[in-house]
């Protein structure tokens, strides 16, 4: 089972509540696990100022621009750089054919359903309850230590969206004896997708899957 950033999480919450399931290994990209160390994200999502009981139970499911303005406030001249540079390589048809690809992708973002991201930022945001293992979920104590099979915890070094202080805790606090964090050089996006992430993540990706599923 692999999951890249909140997919990550919702695959460790998975793994702790069905650990005698029939998977066989367990891959996370930058998964958050302790929340304190969200950084802006955290400050945004304050207590003090932030109502977000207010926000759900006026608009429901929490609409795609609510989520991706986040994403462009922690790096606000992002989205300027990259026009700036598609008109420098404008003539250079495979620059533009990989910059729509990765625009397409990075904005297919869908709305995140009201009730999960209540729960998301009273329970994990606010409490860190995951990191300090007292999330509950129908019922059920989500405890990482459940976890016995063989992980892989791949991040970026230079990650400004799930920064390694919330990151590093799932090597910490699973139950595997088999567990590896691995730390690449790159960004959020850039680990996973791109020429980089070809020559670094997925060939030690192969080669640990492979390791392991025979």
């Amino acid at each position: 089972m692999v999951g890249y950033c909140m997919g990550g999480l919702l695959t460790s919450m998975y793994m702790a509540l069905h650990a005698d399931g029939p998977v066989r290994n367990m891959v996370a990209f930058t998964a958050p696990i302790d929340f304190s160390g969200m950084g802006l994200f955290r400050n945004w999502t304050d207590k003090r100022h932030f109502n977000v009981d207010r926000l759900v139970d006026n608009v429901g499911n929490v609409p795609r621009e609510f989520i991706y303005s986040g994403f462009d406030m922690l790096r606000p001249a992002d989205r300027h750089v990259g026009q700036i540079q598609l008109w420098d390589n404008m003539w250079n048809s495979e620059y533009v054919t990989s910059f729509r690809r990765l625009e397409k992708w990075t904005n297919d973002i869908l709305p995140l359903p009201g009730e999960y991201f209540r729960q998301f930022i009273k329970e994990l945001m606010w409490e860190n309850n995951l990191y300090k293992g007292e999330l509950m979920l129908d019922g059920r104590r989500v405890d990482l230590r459940n976890i016995k099979i063989p992980v892989l915890h791949a991040i970026a070094e230079h990650d400004h969206i799930i920064p390694y202080q919330a990151s590093k805790a799932l090597i910490e606090l699973v139950g595997s004896k088999d567990k590896e964090e691995l730390v690449l050089k790159g960004g959020h996006v850039s680990l996973v997708a791109g020429g980089n992430a070809i020559k670094r993540l997925w060939p030690k990706l192969d080669a640990w899957l492979g390791a392991r599923s025979v």
